[in-house]
């Protein structure tokens, strides 16, 4: 059985990613490993308000509900992406307003190393999802897939997914992908991203990459 700290800390985190704007109403949702079980926000609950009784807890290997709360209907992708990463403990899917602008985009970019922060932190590759109906098998099927290898990719015309170690981590790429996508759309389209070269720099001097 869960213990209750557990839960406090979950809502805590819910109503953090509320707060940063990353969430409204009850769009997105949110997951956290816990030993061989997921708290799950449950379905049609509101995050930046996310109660006792709205948190799912679920088998991560079956899928199976543990207490009776129904889970997010993206549990699929949720439990998916703990199943084959893990060295992931958290997954957040959230529609912010930038992030989300630049998903309903006609052409959306293929390069989002606008600042440093990116590849430092989101991810200097972040694969673009095509549409498929929120919820669906197909959906969670090709999310999975897309974060096997990844930690931070868009859906078109739905939101975003990041993962990582710990709430902290995630919460620093929604928050920085988000950023991205803010310069790209007031930039008008108009905007430079750094060059292989100068990723690589940051993989050595800033993230202590060096390879021999």
């Amino acid at each position: 059985m869960i213990a209750e700290e557990y839960f406090e800390k979950f809502i805590a985190q819910a109503h953090r990613v509320g707060d940063a704007g990353l969430t409204v109403c009850s769009s997105g949702n949110l997951s956290w490993r816990v030993g061989d079980e997921a708290l799950v926000s449950g379905t049609g609950s509101w995050v930046p308000a996310l109660q006792r009784k709205n948190v799912s807890v679920c088998d991560i290997a079956t899928g199976a509900v543990k207490n009776g709360v129904k889970p997010s209907m993206e549990s699929g992708f949720h439990l998916g992406i703990l199943r084959e990463r893990p060295d992931v403990n958290v997954v957040l899917h959230f529609q912010s307003p930038y992030a989300t602008a630049v998903a309903c985009m006609k052409e959306i970019p293929s390069d989002f190393n606008v600042t440093a922060e990116v590849p430092c932190h989101v991810g200097s590759e972040i694969p673009v999802i095509p549409y498929f109906r929120p919820g669906s098998p197909e959906l969670a099927g090709h999310v999975v897939a897309a974060m096997k290898d990844h930690d931070s990719i868009l859906l078109r015309k739905h939101g975003q997914v990041v993962c990582g170690k710990d709430f902290d981590e995630v919460f620093e790429k929604a928050m920085f992908f988000e950023m991205a996508c803010r310069i790209i759309i007031l930039t008008g389209g108009s905007y430079e991203t750094l060059s292989p070269g100068e990723i690589s720099d940051l993989e050595t001097y800033v993230l202590g990459k060096v390879t021999g």
